[in-house]
């Protein structure tokens, strides 16, 4: 196959008796070393390396005199060259251990066990790599060439003389050029197209003349939806090849343009020339387990598993209602796609998406959840809800897979979950009859028949204790209005209690459930189910079961619990377990725990019956609390002598505790969810402060990608809360939070005029952390528009308002703001000393996370000064920073900020390469920035000789720029089209 890496076939030694650690190993792929164990062994003059080498890549044959001598000296060698190999021999004879070294038949050997030359070791996993690609595991075959790969330290042979080291040494690099491009072919087959273009590109840069990575350029560049870069590629690859060789580009280059051309949709698929690529697809298996006790509704199954089966090009929507929870809907569409999965070999997939709560799942959401579980990249998915669809449909195609949409709030939502591709199916369940779902198959779902609900409750108490009492059994499932969940709580609470007869449990249903008779009667059946359980209660279990219900979030964690129950952790995890017992709390993952939107809804009303609003209010107030307390010390963690921290309003509750910074990120992002939930269930006029100031040490959130929209709605959300009960100082923090969100995508008129408004409000309040932060981050946004003069007044502001609080933090971050201005305005010392002076204040910190920023400052204004090896470095370690930090949109902006002052340098195809990964990774400043990213490219990629490619950069960042009438589109329009010279 053309392009696949091929190395001759090697005899090996057999593995010596020493153990393992103890043998001599050696590398070749890089400088010629040797150990034995962990010691690194001496190896002498490069005459003495080029004699190991030559033994070594004989793969323990004897090589002769001659033939060394050969090897070192080539046709030129010395007059005393026998008596040198002899001596070269003995040195290294006394290094290594005995009997590596040995002599035979009048030249020499060197005995290496298996697994001890990492030459040996890389063609072991490429030829493993081989077979797992032949049986089409992609997956396992790149992660075998990545090892291989990984072996390499360098050059080959590295400062090894002589022909023959030279002749290998061609040899080697030519292998790791073969490996790469077949593991760059295999990443394409597997999808992951977006992330090789920037390692095509510093490759292309680096070995211009190499047609198969220009090839796989293309191919990469157009999956990723940059078509006319893909062409540019082609063009510039003719015109090198041209001037360079004075050949035209080999057949399959051209082939593949005019593909590109015509747009063959069979380019966005895997090479036809990989064996069943679909094998390296991900297949979902998201279904729920299927409960080991389903009961009846045997039609139901035999209907909807026929059509699920038979689905040809149409989206099966069933839609099972009976305007009555706890029907079975979950169950019976979870069991029907059990016995339905072997129809769907590329997976299933499922969500809930909690239509009956007052937050429904958005799809937006859903799709992304979706795209990952298929193998899409987080870098790959779009932003809009209509970018995710399409993308959806398009790695659906070609595929079967069975897709369950449970408990949604109607046909909007649904729709463009929907796979809409022949060959695959939705399974959908509802409260509504969906009439207005194009195509759907709709099936209403009724209670179970007298039998069928009399075998499920045999199934779960036990034949032997239901034959002998079988009139009491049907008492207990008549009383249950034949509810399949009614049925399901009481039978298990039989089940749970032996001494309890059937006929007890019917005696205690005929005493309090005098409102049986209203089962039919909409939700109060469900009341009335649930009344089942919920009257069975300790009252200490009553009580927790109440007041739990109140959290907004989708689950709850223990500690979280505990707080709202204001109970040792240990008491509220056994009051849950017990609640879970009786099925009215379900534990979602260890020390997580959710309730059934429909339980939820019932404990509400028994909260709101049974509690007076007083306690229910200080239930959901400590829950706020032990959000805020945890969040803050989150804060406190990532930013140690940050005065934010002391700022926020007191809590009654110490909040959790954190052995480290990351299980603290881990807690944050996992808490995303509940604790936004918690910030908008938190508006009136007692705790609205508190759940603003949640916002404030939950800012981290505003970086993730899962959380980001929701944090953003919840801002708005508070900032309207405030504005409306004339509360300034907690408007004037909500304003502030909200403009640093939009200005990270980009919106940076709206964040200005938040911050002006949040300006005055807290000089109307006097709060001193919005009095210092909203001149700070205004003077970002003027920054980010280029008013330079400007920003420098308003960051001067921010520097005497952090004084005046003995905030240190705050002022090093607007001295590092006030650096960057500095240095745009062409006052670089000015700014390199005030980079410095805010480093040092983040080192006396110990903050790391904002060293970041500093370090960030510094190097932009290090690399405008010329001195590009210290602005490397502070830039490279701020990014390892931000990685570490898990700042994504730092990390990407950083990567820009090195391509600068790699192009600056004159090093092109490095600033192209980290212009790259600063676009695939996004940026501070939204499509703002993406231009500027695009711009740079174009004008790394024209230095290196690839200018169509470079046009089509420079042409979308003009688009981008014009739409949202940037001053940059003036600069751009000049290099799309250069003034000539007069």
């Amino acid at each position: 196959m053309d392009g696949v890496p091929r190395v001759p076939d090697q005899r090996r030694p057999a593995p010596g008796n020493a153990p393992e650690e103890l043998r001599p190993h050696f590398s070749v792929l890089g400088p010629v070393r040797a150990w034995h164990g962990a010691e690194q062994l001496p190896m002498g003059s490069p005459q003495q390396r080029a004699l190991l080498a030559a033994l070594l890549l004989r793969a323990g044959r004897t090589a002769t005199s001659h033939e060394l001598i050969d090897a070192l000296w080539g046709d030129e060698p010395p007059s005393q060259a026998l008596a040198a190999v002899r001596t070269y021999a003995s040195r290294l004879r006394k290094v290594l251990p005995a009997g590596v070294l040995v002599s035979e038949s009048g030249g020499y050997a060197i005995a290496v066990a298996e697994g001890a030359l990492d030459l040996a070791l890389a063609e072991d996993l490429w030829a493993e790599a081989e077979k797992a690609r032949g049986v089409s595991d992609l997956c396992q075959a790149r992660s075998l060439v990545n090892k291989a790969l990984s072996l390499w330290d360098g050059e080959p042979l590295a400062n090894v003389p002589g022909p023959y080291a030279e002749t290998e040494r061609t040899r080697l690099e030519e292998w790791r050029l073969q490996l790469l491009e077949s593991r760059l072919d295999m990443d394409l087959e597997v999808g992951c197209h977006a992330e090789a273009v920037s390692e095509l590109t510093a490759l292309t840069a680096a070995h211009p003349l190499r047609e198969r990575l220009r090839e796989l350029l293309m191919l990469a560049l157009y999956r990723s939806g940059r078509q006319a870069e893909a062409l540019a590629v082609y063009a510039d690859t003719r015109r090198l090849l041209d001037d360079e060789l004075g050949v035209d580009p080999r057949p399959g280059l051209k082939e593949l343009q005019q593909r590109i051309l015509k747009a063959d949709p069979a380019l966005a698929e895997p090479s036809a020339a990989a064996p069943e690529p679909a094998a390296a697809v991900v297949r979902p298996a998201q279904l729920p387990a299927t409960v080991p006790d389903f009961t009846g509704r045997a039609s139901f199954v035999s209907e909807l598993s026929g059509i699920l089966s038979a689905a040809e090009g149409r989206v099966m929507a069933v839609s099972a209602l009976a305007g009555i929870g706890g029907v079975g809907k979950t169950t019976l569409a979870v069991h029907v796609a059990h016995v339905a999965r072997t129809h769907f070999p590329d997976g299933q997939l499922y969500v809930d998406l909690q239509g009956a709560g007052s937050r429904a799942a958005e799809p937006e959401t859903v799709l992304g959840a979706f795209l990952r579980a298929l193998g899409t990249a987080d870098s790959a998915i779009p932003d809009s809800l209509e970018e995710r669809a399409a993308l959806y449909r398009s790695v659906l195609d070609g595929r079967r897979v069975l897709v369950v949409l449970d408990n949604a709030r109607d046909a909007a939502q649904v729709r463009p979950l929907l796979p809409g591709m022949e060959g695959c199916a939705a399974l959908v369940t509802s409260r509504i009859r969906m009439v207005d779902l194009a195509g759907a198959h709709l099936v209403d779902l009724d209670v179970m028949s007298p039998e069928e609900a009399l075998l499920l409750f045999t199934r779960i108490v036990g034949e032997e204790r239901v034959t002998s009492e079988r009139k009491a059994a049907l008492d207990v499932v008549a009383a249950c209005g034949f509810l399949p969940l009614a049925i399901r709580i009481a039978a298990s609470r039989l089940a749970a209690r032996r001494t309890w007869t059937v006929s007890t449990l019917a005696a205690k249903l005929a005493d309090e459930r005098r409102r049986l008779d209203e089962l039919q009667a909409g939700d109060l059946a469900v009341k009335a189910t649930f009344e089942l359980g919920y009257g069975q209660l300790e009252p200490a279990q009553a009580r927790a079961f109440r007041l739990l219900g109140l959290a907004d979030g989708p689950d709850l964690s223990l500690a979280a619990a505990a707080a709202v129950l204001d109970l040792p952790t240990e008491d509220t995890e056994d009051l849950l377990e017990m609640l879970v017992d009786t099925s009215l709390v379900e534990s979602a993952a260890p020390g997580r725990y959710r309730y059934h939107d429909l339980v939820r809804l019932y404990a509400r009303a028994c909260a709101e019956r049974e509690l007076p609003p007083g306690e229910r209010e200080a239930a959901l107030s400590r829950l706020l609390d032990f959000y805020l307390a945890s969040a803050a010390r989150v804060y406190a963690i990532e930013r140690p002598g940050d005065r934010t921290v002391d700022h926020l309003e007191a809590t009654g509750h110490v909040g959790q505790d954190f052995s480290d910074d990351t299980k603290a990120l881990d807690w944050l992002h996992s808490e995303a969810a509940c604790i936004l939930a918690c910030v908008q269930q938190s508006l009136g006029e007692n705790t609205l402060r508190r759940a603003v100031d949640l916002l404030l040490a939950s800012k981290d959130l505003a970086e993730s990608g899962a959380s980001a929209l929701r944090y953003e709605l919840a801002t708005s959300v508070a900032r309207d809360a405030a504005a409306a009960i004339g509360d300034a100082h907690a408007e004037g923090r909500a304003r502030v939070t909200l403009a640093q969100v939009l200005s990270k995508v980009g919106h940076f008129d709206q964040a200005s005029a938040e911050l002006d408004r949040a300006s005055e409000l807290g000089e109307k309040s006097g709060d001193p952390w919005t009095c210092g932060n909203a001149p700070n981050e205004r003077g970002i946004t003027t920054y980010c528009i280029n008013q330079h003069a400007a920003s420098e007044i308003y960051f001067v502001k921010a520097i005497e308002e952090f004084r005046a609080d003995f905030n240190r933090a705050g002022e090093a971050s607007a001295l590092c703001n006030l650096s960057r201005a500095l240095d745009a305005m062409g006052r670089t010392s000015k700014a390199i000393e005030l980079a410095q002076q805010g480093i040092s204040i983040y080192d006396d910190l110990g903050l790391t996370f904002r060293l970041a920023n500093a370090k960030s400052a510094l190097g932009i204004a290090l690399g405008h000064a010329g001195r590009d090896a210290e602005a490397l470095d502070q830039l490279t370690d701020a990014l390892w920073m931000f990685v570490e930090n898990r700042q994504r949109l730092w990390e990407g902006t950083t990567h820009f900020r090195i391509a600068q002052v790699h192009l600056s340098g004159r090093r092109s195809a490095q600033a192209a390469q980290h212009a790259e990964q600063a676009l695939s990774t996004g940026c501070v400043g939204g499509n703002w920035m993406r231009a500027n990213v695009l711009t740079l490219l174009g004008r790394s990629l024209h230095s290196i000789g690839q200018v169509d490619r470079a046009q089509a950069c420079w042409r979308e960042a003009l688009t981008i720029h014009e739409a949202s009438g940037a001053p940059e589109a003036d600069e751009v329009r000049r290099l799309i089209y250069p003034i000539p010279a007069s």
